[in-house]
């Protein structure tokens, strides 16, 4: 890894860190989802830093995808368990991270979000090049089911590259056996869930993110006029309360229709417990080294 692209993956990650601890504290009872998503996105630009992907905020039941639309009228109330996932990108090099809210004293929930956050702060003591991805995943089973809780077997970690935000290799969150090992320099997210039900998710409906994943001809003038927009991704998640803001929601619908039929529009529903557990997240970034470099790590 050459300076240029690891100074970039640590500022992405330096960012990250600073937009995540800020929109955690925005977090409360009665605050509007969409008002601390926007003041999230800001504060990313305010940074200096650009969109991985759109900040999610993913309650109770939800693992993850959840991204409030344009007319989002969610607020937040006493017994949310709000997962906040922020993606940042500096020429394409992310840094990626999240936490969990818990809203109120409920000491059950208190644990679940220590059960993510612990299973992640166990396994980077173990990152280092030569590591066999089995035992980053026995590692986090582990911190999860002590504490009664079940690991979310359908998501795991992550690799990263250049505008490319999940790569190879997976990073799972129980042992599967696997004899991949971690190489000098990979760039992964490791990304524990915790359930208090099923452990498994499934796509649900009504997605609010999507990518771009190929560019065709279009017919219509009004998808072209979006498409511009869309390119300028290059190929990472966006929001459709950014296409609404700008082109309307008449011409949004109509080009996200068009380019779905084409087969190279990808979307991110929202992914519930199978059996509507609440769910608790925590993540970080880091290039993998003998001494690991933890780029959303808070100074």
């Amino acid at each position: 890894m050459d300076k240029e692209t690891f100074d970039s993956y640590v500022e992405a990650g330096r960012i990250a860190a600073q937009a995540l601890e800020y929109g955690r504290k925005l977090i409360k009872v009665g605050a509007s989802m969409l008002e601390v998503t926007e003041a999230i996105e800001k504060k990313i630009v305010e940074l200096g830093g650009d969109f991985a992907f759109p900040p999610q905020i993913s309650l109770n039941d939800i693992a993850a995808h959840y991204c409030a639309g344009f007319d989002d009228k969610t607020v937040f109330k006493e017994g949310d368990v709000a997962k906040l996932d922020v993606g940042v990108q500096i020429d394409g090099f992310v840094g990626d991270t999240a936490c969990t809210v818990i809203l109120g004293n409920d000491e059950k929930l208190k644990l679940l979000a220590e059960a993510s956050r612990e299973a992640l702060n166990s396994a980077l003591k173990i990152i280092k090049p030569g590591v066999r991805l089995n035992e980053i995943g026995k590692t986090i089973h582990a911190e999860i089911t002590k504490r009664g809780f079940a690991p979310v077997r359908n998501l795991s970690g992550h690799g990263l590259a250049q505008f490319i935000i999940h790569d190879k290799p997976s990073i799972p969150n129980f042992d599967t056996g696997s004899d991949e090992v971690l190489e000098e320099d990979q760039v992964i997210a490791i990304e524990p869930f915790a359930s208090t039900g099923a452990g498994v998710i499934y796509e649900s409906s009504n997605p609010t993110i999507y990518s771009l994943e190929d560019t065709r001809p279009v017919r219509s003038p009004m998808t072209r006029e979006v498409l511009k927009d869309l390119e300028k991704y290059n190929g990472l998640p966006f929001a459709h309360r950014w296409l609404v803001k700008k082109h309307g929601i008449g011409k949004t619908s109509f080009a996200l229709r068009e380019l779905k039929a084409l087969g190279v529009l990808h979307e991110f529903p929202p992914l519930p417990d199978k059996a509507h557990g609440i769910v608790s997240q925590a993540e970080h970034t880091i290039i993998v080294r003998d001494k690991p470099v933890i780029t959303t790590l808070l100074d």
